[in-house]
């Protein structure tokens, strides 16, 4: 008989996002902003605490950017530090759907994206330092500060 599944868990894991992380680093503008971003990955685990499910949510908070700025997209990569890897987890935001205020701040949440397939949500799990979180601007498409994620 299949074994019942257990109550999910939630691991948090944060980035510190400065531009200088990017490879290459910004320069220009934007290279005065930061901003930190919190991971929380909702798992389901089966009977014998196998991973069978996976969502994530991601809480963005920037500072220090030029007023205006556009953030056109954010997500979590699959590469060690200094070096850049393809996206794994999307956000699923839209291009000027976050745009930065007078203040030069902007704050943005992305909920309920599904981790598929969830041997992502597993190795993110086992390695997180092997992931970089990664936000983007219009200016800077490329990346404009990246965080290697660490877990709480």
């Amino acid at each position: 008989s299949p074994t019942a599944p257990t109550t999910p868990t939630n691991p948090t894991f944060t980035a510190t996002l400065p531009p200088g992380n990017e490879t290459p680093a910004i320069v220009g503008g934007e290279a005065a902003g930061s901003g930190t971003a919190t991971v929380t990955i909702v798992t389901t685990k089966d009977g014998a605490g196998n991973v069978t499910a996976a969502t994530a949510t991601f809480v963005v908070v920037m500072s220090g950017f030029p007023a205006g700025t556009t953030i056109s997209n954010a997500h979590i990569h699959a590469a060690a530090a200094g070096t850049n890897g393809a996206v794994v987890v999307p956000s699923g935001i839209t291009n000027g759907a976050n745009v930065v205020a007078a203040n030069g701040t902007v704050s943005f949440t992305a909920a309920n994206l599904t981790i598929t397939p969830v041997d992502v949500a597993n190795q993110i799990l086992a390695n997180p330092a092997g992931f970089y979180f990664n936000v983007h601007t219009t200016l800077n498409p490329g990346g404009v500060a990246r965080g290697q994620l660490v877990r709480q």
